[in-house]
């Protein structure tokens, strides 16, 4: 049973830093994709990063430069690198999990994802 569990959020002035953590457990894909949504209040989940076995990276163009999504060596836990955190990144975070489909690069849709952790809470202020 896949459990993911995020952690690493809080709050944070404009221009500050956050690392975000999402410890991963029972994930038994040798193909897969991982990836970081946000929900901001009122707004749909909407993709952040995605990261796949191969170590393959794509990012939203409102984070690109300013995030940056890693996993570690042993693919147990998967992290985002906040900088240079805008007013607008204010949101709940997610890490997500799937089997990646062939041939094709990750999905960025939420509804592309099975598995998910509980979310942590980033909140930028100005």
């Amino acid at each position: 049973q896949v459990q993911l569990v995020e952690s690493g959020g809080g709050s944070v002035q404009a221009g500050g830093s956050l690392r975000l953590s999402c410890a991963v457990s029972g994930n038994t894909y040798s193909n897969y994709c991982m990836a970081w949504f946000r929900q901001p209040p009122g707004k749909e989940r909407e993709g952040v990063a995605q990261i796949d076995n191969r170590e393959r990276t794509a990012y939203a163009e409102s984070v690109k430069g300013r995030f940056s999504i890693s996993q570690d060596g042993d693919k147990i836990t998967l992290y985002l690198q906040m900088n240079t955190l805008k007013v607008e990144d204010t949101a709940m975070y997610y890490c997500a999990l799937r089997l990646r489909p062939p041939a094709t690069s990750c999905p960025v849709t939420a509804g592309s994802y099975r598995n998910w952790g509980q979310g942590t809470q980033v909140t930028v202020s100005s």
